[in-house]
């Protein structure tokens, strides 16, 4: 019988890939593991045949992987992708981690923790989103936060969901500091536990990080979970807030590959909803006196309301695009013309409103 799911692994090492080929085919969903010794052979690969998953080493030569990624992004949105490298430099990583991977391994960490790892794979071949977090399903992040207290742990857990990126400070078990959607300390931490499922990485720690939460974790968990027993989501309705399923339409920009994307309402009364961008707060700003302003000037010339706004840099275009109740301003890759551009952001913004 034909496998279901099919991996494609990129590496220039020959004996690394037919190892890959042995440890991945044995995974639970058992894959058709193909691999490939060059970046043009793989994109010629995916541009074949369909696959649910590429796992590709950085350095390469001609084309590296950071490249065959950023290509790998426009073509193929929806393909899961996984770094295996043995480059251990977080200048790599952060570049990585911004065209849009889903997992960061370095290989003497797989080696070493090889069933976590199998586990992270396994998780991605899941075509529906499923509870709980890569690696560990069926378990909730205070699971995941639980464990790592007992453990004493010290480290950075860097938390995805979709567009949505998180980070939590853990030092000797205790946790530190919380990031999320432009919030910060215990309310970040909130917003976090919320997510139902999603991915987790864990990084090296960071002791100078200063301190914001100052609760112990085993109070704040037992706390949360307090809060959510008292107040379970009415029956027959979905768990997630209407904010949390419009971030869940707005992350299909990132997917088409957008770097970043703030939707602004035009009610000053809704929060703004920010993915892949901290600066929520500026850029809010920035876009309100910028509708301000072309308000004015379209009054004055009597020319009509703003159809968009594009910028451009070395690094990306920038387009802003007003609607009736919602302004977006979204971050493109360089090098894209502005109609092709405004066409994509229009085609997913539309998901907004369904």
């Amino acid at each position: 019988m034909t496998p279901t799911h099919k991996i494609l692994v990129l590496d220039d090492d020959a004996d690394w890939l037919e190892a890959c080929r042995e440890i991945f085919a044995d995974l639970p969903r058992h894959p058709e593991v193909r691999t490939a010794l060059s970046s043009s052979r793989a994109l010629a690969m995916l541009e074949a045949e369909p696959f649910h998953l590429l796992i590709s080493d950085l350095k390469m030569p001609r084309m590296d992987g950071l490249q065959v990624l950023s290509i790998v992004r426009r073509r193929f949105p929806q393909l899961r992708t996984v770094v295996l490298s043995g480059l251990e430099d977080e200048e790599f990583r952060a570049r990585a981690y911004a065209l849009g991977v889903d997992l960061f391994w370095l290989k003497p960490d797989m080696q070493r923790n090889l069933k976590t790892f199998l586990d992270c794979l396994e998780s991605l071949l899941r075509q529906d989103e499923e509870s709980g977090f890569r690696g560990i399903q069926s378990k909730s992040l205070l699971d995941l936060l639980q464990i790592e207290g007992l453990a004493r742990s010290s480290c950075v857990l860097r938390i995805t969901r979709k567009a949505l990126i998180a980070k939590l400070w853990l030092l000797n078990g205790e946790l530190i500091d919380a990031e999320a959607e432009g919030l910060s300390g215990e309310a970040a931490l909130r917003r976090i536990l919320a997510w139902k499922s999603g991915a987790f990485e864990s990084l090296p720690p960071e002791p100078e990080r200063p301190r914001t939460i100052q609760q112990a974790l085993p109070a704040l968990l037992l706390e949360y979970a307090q809060e959510m027993d008292e107040t379970p989501p009415p029956c027959g309705e979905s768990p997630l807030s209407d904010e949390d399923q419009a971030r869940g339409k707005l992350s299909l920009l990132p997917r088409a590959g957008a770097e970043w994307v703030v939707a602004v309402p035009a009610d000053r009364r809704n929060e703004p909803v920010a993915l892949g961008n901290g600066a929520a707060k500026p850029l809010t700003a920035w876009i309100r006196l910028t509708m301000e302003i072309s308000k004015t000037l379209a009054d004055h010339m009597e020319a009509g309301p703003l159809l968009y706004m594009a910028a451009h840099s070395l690094e990306k275009n920038c387009l802003l695009l007003p609607r009736e109740k919602t302004t977006f301003l979204a971050a493109w890759p360089a090098g894209e013309d502005d109609l092709p551009l405004l066409e994509k952001t229009k085609k997913i913004i539309a998901a907004w409103d369904s």
